[in-house]
This record gives C-alpha cells, structure tokens and sequence, in this order.
C-alpha cells in the first residue's frame, strides 16, 4: 500500500500595525497606506509574525525625539526605534514627520505618498536590524528599499488597473 504524503501545515506570517497621525496631519495621511508599506516591508524580509507602531507627526516631535533618544539637535525625517527584547513579537516603533515627508517630496519631484512609503519602509527596514554606517550597509539596505518599492508601485498599478 503507498505511504500517504504528510502535509505541512504553513501560517503565513501575520502583521499587526498600529498606526497614530497627529491630529493637524489626519486626513492628509491614509492609515491604509502607511500599512501596505509596512507590511510590504516585512513580507520581503520574511519577517515573523509581530507587531510594530508608526507614528506621523511634525518637526518639533522627531526633533524633540532624535535629541532625547539619539543626541541630535535636528529635526529627521524618520525615526526608529526597535524593541530591546529579541525575542519579543514587538518590532518596534517608527516616528515619520509629515513636514520632511513634504519638502522632500516637493526637492525629489514625486508624491508625497510616494515619500511616505519610501520612510515607512526604511524605518521598517531598521527595525529589522538594517542600518546604513557603512557602505557595505547602506548598499544591502538601499537594495532592500528599492526591491520594496517596486513591489509597492507594482501592487499600485495593478490595483489601479482592476479599478476601471
């Protein structure tokens, strides 16, 4: 008689995203989206089922952070922070400031939205351990970014496309 072939039982991994905009950003900003960029993110890195939180707010916020948190007096334009337990299911949290989002937008020549992303998933990216001091570093994790976006701007389009 043959054997029966076992079968592996596989849970995708599932995301948990909690997402806070400073009150003078709401409307501006889609909760939605910010998501998709994050879980983009983590689902490229094979990332584990976990949580993590990205907060949107102004200058006067990421500064008084980058200077609490890192000892920089500036304003950035983002911000992350990742848990200090390994082996906890909280990846951490990631602070954007709308304003920068904005001014880089308009001196890069594309979308607000499109910059959202861009600094979701590179604070999503540090949060799993990427950084960019070294130039070995910066390469692996702009590769990262970029193989990202495309798949962000591929599942836009085809979303697009299938809504007309």
């Amino acid at each position: 008689m043959p054997r029966k072939k076992s079968i592996t039982n596989y849970q995708l991994p599932t995301y948990k995203i909690h997402i806070q905009i400073a009150e003078s950003f709401a409307g501006k900003v889609s909760p939605a989206f910010l998501r998709a960029a994050a879980r983009a993110a983590l689902k490229q890195q094979k990332a584990k089922s976990g949580s993590l939180s990205i907060v949107v707010s102004g200058d006067k916020t990421l500064h008084d952070l980058n200077k609490k948190f890192l000892g920089h007096d500036t304003a950035t334009d983002v911000l992350s922070f990742p848990s200090d337990d390994p082996t906890s299911s909280y990846y951490g949290d990631i602070a954007i400031s709308y304003p920068r989002a904005i001014e880089q937008a308009r001196r890069g020549g594309h979308a607000v939205k499109a910059e959202l992303q861009l600094l979701t998933v590179h604070g999503v990216l540090h949060l799993l351990g990427h950084d960019h001091y070294t130039a070995r570093e910066k390469a692996k994790m702009w590769k990262a970014q970029s193989e990202i976006l495309v798949i962000l701007k591929a599942t836009s389009n085809s979303k697009r496309a299938n809504s007309k």
